[in-house]
């Protein structure tokens, strides 16, 4: 969903099923210069395994999407988002956090209503944990970790369908090609066309050049 403040979203699928006390946690959209910055939170279930998942940069896009209906048809799983505009008052750094915060706590609401009060660990990518309990960084851990792999996949097709469905309003932009990435194209369109409201990053340095 792109709009105007954060989002949270939240599918569950095969609630019946064992789960592991394990949730991994990856985001989508930090260096591009529009849109959402997007992070998922992915529980799997026991003895669940998908066959080359890894760092969904790593992946075709077609190998993306097949992994993302494997993971979100047999997984608990949620998304949590922060805007445009709060990349701006807080920075991306901390609407990054603030993403993952929201998908873990949102996550982490529904198992309880399901009576699923068990303690989880939170594995997160990077060097740095949002302000939540039990939660380990590791740089890289979309590599090394199969249930942060899933969150960076279900991260990554959320936002790259987000920015298809900003270019069906805005196809000058080219937003479906680069994915909103500072792009020779992307940057001529901006010189041509301006920098869209409530949808570009007005505190990134190529954004302020034509605001």
């Amino acid at each position: 969903m792109v709009g105007t403040g954060a989002t949270l979203e939240l599918i569950l699928g095969l609630k019946a099923y064992r789960v592991l006390n394990i949730i991994g946690v990856d985001e989508a959209g930090r260096g591009p210069l529009v849109g959402n910055v997007v992070a998922a939170a992915v529980i799997f279930p026991t003895n669940f395994h998908i066959e080359g998942l890894t760092d969904s940069k790593k992946l075709t896009e077609k190998k993306r999407e097949d992994f993302y209906l494997q993971i979100t048809n047999q997984c608990f799983w949620s998304v949590g988002e922060a805007s445009s505009i709060e990349i701006d008052q807080i920075n991306i750094l901390q609407a990054t956090m603030l993403a993952m915060k929201r998908a873990i706590n949102n996550l982490q609401h529904e198992l309880l209503n399901l009576n699923k009060d068990e303690i989880f660990r939170v594995l997160v990518d990077g060097n740095q944990c949002p302000d939540v309990d039990n939660c380990n960084a590791i740089v890289k851990g979309d590599l090394s970790e199969p249930v942060i792999s899933a969150a960076s996949v279900i991260a990554k097709v959320t936002r790259d369908r987000q920015m298809r469905e900003l270019d069906l309003r805005f196809p000058e932009y080219g937003f479906s090609k680069h994915k909103g990435y500072g792009t020779r194209e992307h940057l001529e369109a901006l010189s041509k066309y301006g920098p869209l409201e409530r949808q570009h990053r007005f505190s990134y340095a190529p954004i302020k050049r034509f605001s």
